[in-house]
């Protein structure tokens, strides 16, 4: 549920060595996507149907669409959680794009079509719930999504209200369309092209986060491209629970030749 505001901290201190380029994924922030050909985007190739706009596979396509827009022929790539997602699927299916990929609390996917249907139906269930909030409900949405256990202690972040109003910014019914679309349920597996890729790739995953870490566990022993650090006092969202060990990490492996 973040946009492109949310590496803020971050960038603040990354642009003093590297041009840094932040976007709203589909669904999220400003981007539109029911305004396909306007002045203010045009991609060349055809949905089909809107809601194909919102897969990983259309998503994918469009970053790679932007970054040729803006002339950039490799980069660093960063993603967090849905964002790594897409992340890995790009570093995988378009390296030729990118230096080095860093993955906060991202997953490679669910292995076998029995956890993916399971995982479909939840999503969608979820999805529901977010189609048929009641004004104001939004709120309420959200203090119970981070109650979650993998967002550990984020609860009592000082900074935690104004992370929900980051959020409320979203519009539920666009993240509705992201979840069923764009959501884990929907990702193909990823597992089985994790030993072939030979981009380096940072794998970031807070102790807090059990679930998190034992996925990044089995996905960092697929590789010898792939580097784990697990980061002391931190749940899912590291980025804004620890933005100094964070950027620490992202800038010495960024550097790291």
């Amino acid at each position: 549920m973040g946009d492109r505001y949310e590496f803020q901290s971050a960038i603040a201190n990354l642009s003093q060595q590297f041009y840094c380029v932040a976007i709203d994924l589909p669904s999220h922030g400003q981007t539109d996507l029911t305004n396909q050909g306007t002045d203010q985007f045009t991609y060349q190739d055809s949905c089909y149907s809107q809601n194909s706009c919102y897969t990983i596979e259309f998503t994918a396509r469009l970053i790679v669409k932007f970054l040729e827009l803006l002339h950039i022929e490799r980069c660093f790539l960063v993603g967090y959680s849905m964002g790594g997602r897409v992340a890995l699927y790009l570093a995988i299916n378009f390296p030729k794009y990118f230096r080095k990929v860093v993955l906060e609390s991202t997953s490679a996917g669910l292995r076998t079509d029995i956890e993916r249907s399971d995982r479909l139906a939840k999503d969608r269930q979820l999805a529901d719930k977010l189609e048929n909030l009641e004004a104001g409900d939004f709120r309420l949405f959200l203090e119970n999504w981070y109650q979650q256990k993998i967002f550990g202690n984020l609860r009592s972040h000082s900074n935690f209200p104004q992370l929900l109003v980051q959020r409320l910014q979203n519009s539920p019914i666009e993240l509705a369309k992201s979840l069923r679309y764009l959501g884990t349920g929907r990702q193909p597996s990823l597992w089985e092209k994790l030993p072939e890729t030979e981009i380096s790739l940072l794998l970031l995953v807070g102790e807090l986060d059990a679930k998190f870490v034992q996925i990044n566990q089995q996905m960092a022993q697929l590789s010898k491209f792939l580097q784990l650090e697990i980061i002391p006092n931190c749940g899912h969202n590291i980025h804004f629970e620890n933005p100094d060990i964070f950027i620490e990490k992202v800038q010495t492996f960024l550097e790291t030749i």
